[in-house]
């Protein structure tokens, strides 16, 4: 028997901007809300302990020090790579700057509030 990854959970000084963020993204609901502020999201019709991980959006005020020693990856499921890109910075995604060499086969981003993450090349099928 192994564990399995059932939710992340990130810290944000704005839980309901990056959850409207994050929803739009993955294509993700609201799943509740907690009374400290937190907010949890995941795919529609499944929830926690579905295939797919939550995202809990946890308020915090503490700024973020650094780059993140854990990011997401994303890939797209019903159209290429570039035309993703365009769709997530129209969201509010920007571009980072994390050292890369500009070969790469993925594009490095940073959600509204700078975390960073990665869109790869790969296109997967939906669930």
């Amino acid at each position: 028997m192994a564990c399995r990854i059932s939710e992340l959970v990130v810290d944000a000084a704005d839980p309901d901007r990056l959850a409207a963020f994050w929803s739009e993204v993955l294509g993700y609901v609201e799943l509740g809300r907690e009374d400290d502020g937190s907010i949890e999201i995941g795919p529609p019709g499944a929830g926690f302990g579905g295939p797919q991980p939550t995202l809990i959006l946890s308020p915090s005020k503490d700024p973020k020090p650094r780059k993140l020693r854990l990011h997401i990856d994303v890939n797209a499921t019903d159209r290429d790579q570039d035309a993703e890109l365009e769709r997530l910075l129209a969201l509010g995604a920007t571009r980072a700057d994390v050292g890369q060499t500009g070969t790469e086969s993925w594009y490095v981003l940073a959600d509204p509030e700078g975390n960073e993450f990665c869109l790869l090349r790969t296109r997967l099928p939906p669930l």
